[in-house]
């Protein structure tokens, strides 16, 4: 499967019920086991909230089956500035095999999530 990606302003939190779907469909698509999709779906959620307490306006996530699910969820515009994120920060890292955190200035720009 080529990446599939979906684009939303983090100002309309009614778009991340729409995205925990797709998640979940794609995890499905994937042959992806009911627990660990549902592991994918809270840690994409969590680091679209780590975005938007970093002061990002909008993000993108693109999902990826090939050689396993990953998924790339990375901010868009605002204002990014440093934000205090451990809590969900250690949240993701326990549930997904890979998190690979990218920082732009101190604040969290990028994750990139493997299971």
């Amino acid at each position: 499967m080529n990446d599939f990606c979906v684009n939303f302003s983090l100002k309309d939190s009614e778009y991340m019920t729409a995205l925990r779907l797709t998640v979940g469909a794609v995890c499905a698509l994937a042959e992806v086991d009911v627990d660990a999709a549902e592991d994918m779906k809270v840690c994409v959620t969590e680091s679209c909230l780590i975005l938007k307490s970093c002061g990002f306006e909008s993000v993108s996530v693109a999902l990826n089956t090939r050689g396993g699910m990953t998924a790339v969820v990375e901010g868009k515009g605002g204002n990014p500035a440093e934000s205090d994120n451990e809590f969900s920060l250690a949240l993701v890292s326990a549930l997904v095999s890979s998190c690979e955190i990218v920082r732009q200035g101190g604040a969290i720009s990028k994750l990139t999530l493997a299971l």
